[in-house]
């Protein structure tokens, strides 16, 4: 009995319980236990190292504590001789690190987006490029590489998540460049200094861009009277439209006028074309001379590597089977758009300009939908609730308000997230929902703190989820557009795939994990935003509750999304492609690329003459390059879940439930592929999303 009860412990050591269990015996203990008594004085959330309120002054001490803390911890686990590395001494003392560390560098961060103080939001900024650069460096130690490798040499067992761990330890060390020259280093810094300052001075241009066109009331025929009157008029009588998406978009969809929609799309998709496709060549071959440095044969391998799909041969056979699927469907739905060009004007052949403006007249012909009274029924508390309804039912979770909890604005919420039937205390979530002038102005979700094993107990997460509902206006209330339901559902499961992790480590979170893989549940609860019974259960007439959105509103929102899903599909991938070919190959003139590739892949609608790659899709080229496919990699899993488990019952709690054990519990901790097939018995198909796109059921 007593040995298997010695052997019981040392498994629960081997697969990570140790780095919390014994790191008493280690420096680490000293070094963090004095940290946790100099910021008792900062009452943060109860059983949580997440402060609210720091000062401008308290941050920078913070981070400063954060720095010299780490480097001891550093310091200690390089000082170890290499005949003497084991897990308790090496592995432990980064993995309690990191785990206890991280919500102080959260608590230094999230300010910089949400506090209503000036100086806060600035003490923010500065902390943050402190510690980026810090915790670069320490990714590039190669003393503490060397004693980490010294172990993963040794041999010793660990169990599955502790040897993953070790690996993405020893992947960030190599990916970093610990294995080349010292020349070669040099030369890597270089680059990703180059990088850096490339990829700004790309978006800079683009920012500073403020070009307009000048245009009559003629020309603009069609457009909405609250549109026009929001533009500004010039001595001679023009109306000035600038070239940013919130003129543009509207004028695509609305301007009966051909000429007017070309001029626009030409234009827009030319600002600031000549410096930034410079700009964009020289990030291109200094990305794939990055990637060369470390061993890879081109940047795009280099990036999807750690990924789920692993490598850009994958994602060019992904990209290419979806868009073959649905070349017979986009075919149909263009015939269709031009047949109603021919009707409104003549024979003109189409172009891209026109595929907005012929889209939204095709769904005012089919669909009788009005957006504008679609969304009285949609006040934001009561959306909020039937999400936590929907989230209780399928997830067997409880939502709790927090009264008198400390925030950081009046309009700020704080909830305790539970299990339903054990009411076991699973996280907490702030929620800052209302804009308000020196907010970040996107939905999104910031992880406050990481479920995970730290100091012998089990770190409760913490989230907040950010958006930009308009201020509510005396007893008025606040009412959603459908697209931020969908939106507030998607990043709420977000949330709950970072509340119900279970990984040991805190490195494997739910919001940590590859984005090819993390979209998976969120994009899978976009669908109950489109059946009838989950959007009665979110909504009900701002005037009268009790009436809730009609079943035809319901059908009409659900016609809607799939509209066109064919050529909309198309033009992602164009623009996905055009994203793995320039980061796959070598000395690519993205202008022909462009000029060739898209008439082939948009069914021969011609690219817009004058168009310029480094203008039409920013948001490919620095932010998300070599990896835009991702987020259609994920829908196509999603649809997977979704057709194999809840197309039939959208409240099937085994089926719920069993995806919060076993998809959303690992968090990064299991292969995603692995992941998958565990939850559906099976390889995981793009079938289903296939044939999701094709029905064509409107």
């Amino acid at each position: 009995m007593a040995a298997n009860k010695k052997r019981e412990r040392n498994l629960i050591a081997y697969t990570g319980a140790a780095a919390v269990a014994a790191v008493a015996i280690n420096l680490i203990v000293s070094a963090v236990n004095a940290h946790r008594e100099k910021l008792k004085k900062k009452k943060g959330l109860a059983g949580t190292n997440v402060r609210i309120n720091l000062s401008a002054s308290e941050i920078k001490r913070l981070a400063d504590d954060i720095i010299a803390k780490s480097k001891e911890v550093y310091d200690s686990v390089a000082s170890v001789p290499l005949e003497k590395v084991t897990y308790m001494n090496v592995i432990a003392p980064l993995a309690e690190l990191e785990a206890y560390q991280f919500p102080l560098v959260q608590s230094c961060l999230f300010p910089k987006k949400v506090s209503p103080l000036e100086d806060v939001r600035k003490a923010s900024s500065d902390a943050e490029i402190r510690l980026d650069s810090f915790f670069l460096m320490c990714r590039k130690r190669e003393d503490v590489y060397r004693v980490i490798k010294a172990f993963v040499e040794k041999g010793e067992w660990l169990g599955p998540e502790a040897k993953q761990y070790i690996q993405c330890l020893v992947r960030d060390y190599e990916r970093n460049g610990i294995n080349l020259t010292l020349s070669k280093r040099k030369e890597l810094e270089y680059l990703r200094s180059r990088l850096d300052n490339l990829s700004a001075q790309y978006i800079q241009n683009l920012n500073e861009d403020n070009s307009f066109l000048l245009l009559g009331d003629h020309e603009l025929a069609g457009m909405p009277p609250e549109f026009i009157k929001s533009l500004e008029k010039t001595e001679s009588a023009k109306l000035k439209v600038h070239l940013r998406n919130h003129h543009v978009s509207p004028i695509l969809e609305h301007c009966k006028v051909g000429a007017t929609r070309k001029l626009v799309a030409v234009a827009y998709n030319q600002r600031r074309g000549k410096e930034n496709l410079v700009v964009l060549d020289s990030l291109i071959q200094l990305r794939h001379k990055f990637a060369r440095l470390l061993g890879y044969s081109n940047y795009a391998d280099f990036v999807i590597e750690p990924r789920m799909a692993k490598n850009s041969a994958k994602v060019f056979e992904f990209l290419e089977d979806i868009s073959a699927s649905v070349t017979g469907l986009a075919n149909i739905e263009l015939s269709m758009l031009k047949d109603l060009k021919r009707i409104e004007e003549g024979d003109s052949p189409f172009g891209m300009e026109d595929l907005l403006y012929y889209m939204k007249r095709a769904e005012e012909r089919h669909l009788n939908l009005d957006l504008g009274e679609v969304k009285q029924y949609f006040p934001f508390n009561l959306v909020l609730s039937g999400i936590f309804k929907i989230f209780q039912d399928l997830f067997g979770l409880r939502f709790e308000e927090i009264s008198n909890a400390e925030v950081w604005h009046g309009t700020v919420c704080l909830y305790s997230i539970l299990d339903f039937s054990t009411s076991e205390l699973l996280g907490y979530l702030y929620l800052d929902m209302f804009s308000r002038e020196g907010k970040y102005t996107h939905t999104c979700i910031l992880p406050l703190q990481n479920g995970c094993l730290s100091g012998g107990t089990r770190q409760i997460p913490v989230a907040i989820l950010i958006s930009q509902c308009p201020k509510p206006i005396d007893q008025n209330p606040v009412l959603l557009r459908f697209s931020e339901v969908v939106s507030l559902c998607h990043e709420f499961t977000h949330v709950v795939h970072h509340i119900c992790n279970q990984a040991t480590f805190a490195r494997f979170s739910g919001l940590r994990i590859e984005a090819d893989f993390s979209e998976i549940p969120s994009q899978l609860l976009e669908n109950w935003c489109y059946e009838g019974g989950c959007l009665k259960m979110m909504s009900g007439f701002h005037q009268d509750i009790t009436k809730s959105i009609t079943s035809e509103m319901c059908r009409a929102l659900k016609r809607r999304r799939d509209m066109f899903s064919g050529l909309k599909l198309k033009q992602e991938i164009l623009f996905c492609l055009i994203d793995q070919i320039i980061h796959s190959s070598e000395d690519v003139d993205i202008v022909e690329l462009l000029k060739d590739l898209h008439p082939k892949v948009m069914l021969g609608i011609p690219l817009l003459e004058g168009t310029n790659p480094a203008s039409c899709f920013p948001r490919y080229v620095v932010g998300c390059e070599a990896i835009c496919y991702s987020y259609l990699w994920s829908e196509a899993f999603a649809a997977d879940i979704f057709a194999s488990k809840f197309k039939d019952d959208l409240q099937n709690q085994t089926a719920g439930l069993q995806l919060r054990n076993k998809v959303l519990a690992p968090g990064g901790a299991k292969d995603p592929l692995e992941i998958l097939r565990n939850y559906l018995g099976r390889e995981p198909s793009i079938d289903s999303f296939i044939d999701s796109k094709t029905r064509n059921s409107w």
